[in-house]
């Protein structure tokens, strides 16, 4: 029997992994019990084993849809970007809310006055839950305050955007078996310290999935104003954590990664608000000891104002096991700041073979007409951490400057950078054909040729 991926390969963006997929997949057996008697006996007589499920969503008509169907698990769902639940859609929801005991999985995505309405409407057990997601529109200074009777015991994933969300919230406290955290944009009024944050962890050894992001970097910053007289003594271990996420200042970090060990750890993404301050980021010291972490392409990108870096595990792979993103000006700074994070981590990213440097539109001409000004020695740092690297492909507006620094005419031999080097791509709406002459025929010379393709 056909039953649709609520998740297809080609959709694996963080925010629909989060989400779960298209839901309204859900629905798949809907026209299948309609075909005969001997398969609607066939799906409903086995609606457990195959997940079946009614969904509710804009314009279900809830009513009737319970009252002429089995009592099977219900599914609701608003998460349309482009709508708002109506009135009528509003009443039916609620009424489905009535149906407590049925609620596996809520997606709620609507302005704050609906969602204070609904939620208020949860005011007792709701046994099978397992997924909950809410997400206003917009940033809001609200705490969603859940009725005193509500209850969860089974919640498993919950993902919550755009509030002002507490660690010690019970609705977090209460749910000791989650799999799945996200605390996303949280405002400024909910900011929650490493210590407080250490806390609530260590009463959730089930994790697989965390991810913390402040809504500015000032949140982060007053942690660096606390007495230090308030060391963090706690450690956690997370044994079955596979994905962490953190956005926020490179000081909340060095403060909570050397309290964590999780030795499953896969996907480490990072989003640092300004330029990590300190001479080794620690939550990168922190791969080194995490073994499961190995990459086999990764890609630089230095746009306007940060630079992105994007590792997949496997040739293929859809989905980034390091994501860091970290907000910077001029290429010179974020040079020198990849720089910094790989010229520390060489062993870290010792399994890389293709390395894809992108250069993004700057916001005004000027910005891009000092490509060639980076200094050619913080290059070589960066490339210098990526001694397996068989394919190097370099966009446009980074070929000038980058084949400076693999020239010998300085005097410093670029023998010892990317010494496995089999193929250089490059991208260029300049004349630059004899730009990487030198360091080819250097090559050569030492026996090692390399394939020089102009795109």
């Amino acid at each position: 029997m056909y039953r649709p991926p609520l998740l297809d390969e080609d959709e694996v963006v963080d925010i629909r992994i989060l989400q779960g997929g298209e839901w309204g997949r859900e629905r798949w057996w809907y026209k299948l019990v309609h075909v005969c008697r001997r398969w609607r006996y066939l799906i409903l007589q086995s609606a457990a084993h195959l997940g079946v499920c009614l969904v509710c969503t804009y314009g279900t008509p809830v009513a009737d849809m319970l009252a002429h169907s089995p009592p099977l698990p219900l599914v609701i769902d608003t998460v349309d970007n482009f709508q708002d639940i109506s009135a009528e859609d509003e009443e039916r929801i609620t009424f489905v809310l009535q149906h407590s005991d049925r609620v596996r999985r809520i997606r709620f995505r609507m302005s704050v006055s609906n969602l204070e309405k609904l939620i208020l409407a949860m005011d007792k057990e709701f046994p099978m839950l397992e997924y909950l997601y809410i997400a206003p529109p917009t940033k809001h200074n609200i705490t969603l305050v859940f009725p005193q009777t509500f209850r969860a015991p089974q919640l498993r994933q919950l993902i919550l955007i755009n509030l002002a969300t507490p660690i010690g919230s019970p609705l977090i406290a209460t749910a000791p078996g989650l799999v799945t955290l996200a605390l996303d944009y949280i405002h400024p009024s909910a900011y929650f310290s490493p210590h407080d944050l250490l806390a609530q962890l260590s009463l959730m050894p089930q994790l697989e999935t965390l991810g913390i992001t402040f809504h500015s970097p000032s949140q982060n910053r007053a942690f660096e104003t606390l007495p230090s007289e308030t060391p963090i003594t706690q450690h956690v271990t997370l044994p079955h954590l596979r994905w962490f996420a953190f956005g926020g200042d490179n000081a909340y970090l060095e403060a909570l990664l050397p309290h964590v060990t999780t030795p499953l750890l896969e996907r480490l993404q990072i989003i640092f608000f300004n330029r990590p301050l300190f001479s080794v980021p620690y939550p990168l010291q922190f791969m080194r000891t995490t073994e499961r972490v190995r990459f086999s392409s990764l890609s630089v990108s230095f746009l306007g104002a940060v630079v992105v870096v994007r590792a997949l595990p496997r040739e293929g792979a859809k989905v980034d096991a390091f994501y860091m993103h970290v907000s910077c000006q001029s290429l010179d700074w974020q040079v020198a700041c990849a720089a910094q994070i790989f010229g520390t981590l060489g062993s870290a990213f010792s399994s890389v073979k293709r390395l894809h440097l992108q250069f993004g539109e700057r916001e005004s001409p000027s910005e891009g007409d000092n490509v060639i000004d980076v200094d050619p020695t913080q290059w070589r740092i960066f490339l210098g951490s990526f001694s397996n690297v068989e394919t190097l492909l370099i966009d446009d507006g980074l070929t000038k400057g980058l084949s400076l620094s693999l020239r010998q005419d300085d005097g410093e031999p670029p023998l010892h950078l990317l010494s496995k080097l089999k193929e250089l791509v490059y991208s260029a709406s300049d004349d630059v054909d004899d730009a990487f002459a030198s360091f080819i025929h250097a090559r050569e010379v030492a026996g090692h040729s390399v394939s020089l393709v102009r795109r």
